[in-house]
């Protein structure tokens, strides 16, 4: 009973945590909005994402789970496929460009099918629920370390442009402390299928805030100059005018003299 009701506790922190990184986003789409454009944000994250929840609601479902026993990944992962169908809904209204709407309903499209595939095959194909969680986990296995691994893409334009503007500090955080909090919940429950992806998420966070750390001292110097060249200028700006004052004085004085 004890080792149960700690798995629920973490379960329900998983939630917690899990709801604010499916919710960090909401920051990002709130500047893009704004902006009316993309900018260099890529909808391939929120794609994975979105696979990967649907996958994982599936997999918590008493169709595929005994009973209710990952009630806790149904209920988060339910929430976060409305987010990311959300975000990447913005995404495909937004870009300027007719090859970014037809790049993510490329890659949206199959994901659904193959969800689709997975969900089918396992409710009519396989008969017992532990092999149902099997295929489902597995399948869901290779969405999530997918899942994990595209923030790399977001590391290296990082490492490249030595900037994190587009790798936010709270989505950094969150991940790491969903993927923490999971792998402890699938320990504990002894459910390798939702344990192991976090053995890559959690390394996964710790370099994103690694790099936030890093990165964020170089744009802070890199503002720091910036202000410094504005008054710069500004002050050269201000003895050119000051200087031009003066020259003007003098001429007059110089044609009275005359």
């Amino acid at each position: 009973m004890v080792p149960n009701t700690v798995r629920v506790a973490v379960g329900i922190l998983g939630n917690a945590a899990s709801m604010l990184l499916y919710a960090a986003p909401i920051l990002t789409f709130r500047r893009v909005i704004k902006k009316g454009n993309v900018e260099e944000f890529s909808c391939v994250p929120y794609i994975l994402a979105l696979f990967n929840c649907l996958l994982y609601t599936w997999y918590g479902l008493p169709v595929v789970s005994f009973g209710w026993e990952n009630m806790t990944v149904s209920t988060i992962n339910g929430l976060g496929i409305l987010l990311e169908i959300t975000f990447i809904s913005i995404y495909v209204w937004l870009p300027d460009g007719l090859f970014l709407q037809r790049f993510a309903l490329g890659l949206v499209l199959p994901v659904l099918m193959l969800f689709g595939l997975t969900a089918c095959l396992s409710n009519f194909m396989v008969h017992t629920h532990h092999m149902r969680k099997v295929f489902v986990g597995s399948v869901g296995l290779v969405a999530s370390i997918s899942m994990y691994s595209s923030p790399m893409v977001a590391a290296k334009q990082v490492i490249t442009t030595k900037s994190v503007e587009f790798m936010p500090f709270y989505l950094s955080l969150f991940s790491f402390l969903s993927s923490a909090l999971w792998m402890i919940y699938g320990l504990l429950g002894r459910d390798l299928f939702i344990a192991s992806p976090n053995f890559i998420g959690v390394p996964m966070g710790i370099l994103q805030l690694a790099l936030y750390c890093i990165y964020r001292r170089s744009d802070g110097a890199a503002g720091k100059l910036h202000d410094t060249a504005i008054d710069q200028e500004k002050g050269l700006k201000a003895v050119v005018a000051m200087l031009s004052r003066e020259l003007a004085g003098t001429k007059p004085e110089a044609e009275d003299q005359k």
